[in-house]
C-alpha cells in the first residue's frame, strides 16, 4: 500500500487552518503532501513549500495553474486528491475545478459561500462520482459519540430542539458570510452540525 498524495490549496504562511490540516494528515502516516498552491501571493507560496520541504516544481502560482499541471503528470506521480483550506469565500471555485480535472475534495467547512453554489458542487460530485469529503470533525470525537449514544438511549429523558432551530435561523439570515471573521461563521456552522449529530435532530424519538 503507498501513500495518498495530497495537494493543498490555501494554508500558506499566515494561516492558521493549513497547518491544523496538515497535521491532521500526518496523524495515519498515510497521506503525503508533494504539492500545493499556498497563496495567492506567490512568493508566500514559495516560502510555504520551502518550508515543507516540496519540490519548488510543484508549488504553483494558481490553483488552475496547479490543476492543470498536475493532471498532466503520470498518474504514479500526480495527486491522488486536494485539500481546500482558503478563506470561506474561496471554497467553491477550487472544488469546482478540482471535480472537473478528476481530483476527489476534502474541503474546510463551509462548503460553500451559499446555498446555490451547494447545489452545484452536488451536482458536480454526482456527476464525476468523486469522493467529496467537508471536515465537520467533531462528529468523531469519542466524547460526542458517547453522548450521541446517551441521548439516543433516553438515559437523560426528552430534549428540546427550539434553541438549535432559532440558532439555525439566525445562521440562515446571514448574507454575507465573507464579510464576516472566519472563525465566527465557521463556529456558527460547526456547532449546528456537532448539535445536529448528537440530538439526532432527524426523527430522533428523544429530541421534542
Amino acid at each position: 500500500m503507498k501513500k495518498l498524495k495530497m495537494g493543498m490549496i490555501g494554508g500558506g504562511i499566515g494561516s492558521f487552518i493549513g497547518a491544523i490540516h496538515r497535521n491532521a494528515a500526518n496523524l495515519d502516516n498515510c497521506i503525503e503532501l508533494v504539492s500545493g498552491s499556498f497563496s495567492s501571493d506567490f512568493n508566500n507560496s514559495l516560502e510555504t513549500g520551502k518550508n515543507l520541504y516540496i519540490d519548488p516544481k510543484r508549488i504553483y502560482k494558481s490553483y488552475d495553474e496547479m490543476f492543470f499541471k498536475e493532471s498532466n503528470l503520470d498518474s504514479k506521480d500526480r495527486i491522488d486528491f486536494v485539500s481546500i483550506v482558503t478563506p470561506n469565500h474561496i471554497h467553491f471555485d477550487p472544488a469546482l475545478k478540482a471535480l472537473e480535472n478528476g481530483f476527489p475534495v476534502i474541503i474546510d467547512k463551509p462548503m460553500t459561500y451559499d446555498t446555490e453554489q451547494a447545489e452545484l458542487l452536488v451536482k458536480k460530485v454526482n456527476e464525476t462520482s468523486l469522493p467529496f469529503a467537508v471536515t465537520h470533525t467533531y462528529t468523531g470525537y469519542p466524547m460526542v459519540k458517547e453522548a450521541k449514544s446517551i441521548i439516543s438511549s433516553g438515559k437523560i429523558g426528552k430534549l428540546r430542539k427550539d434553541l438549535i432551530a432559532k440558532k439555525a435561523k439566525a445562521c440562515d439570515s446571514i448574507k454575507s458570510p465573507s464579510k464576516l471573521k472566519s472563525t465566527f461563521f465557521c463556529f456558527n456552522i460547526s456547532t449546528a452540525s456537532l448539535i445536529c449529530f448528537v440530538l439526532l435532530v432527524r426523527g430522533c424519538p428523544n429530541v421534542e
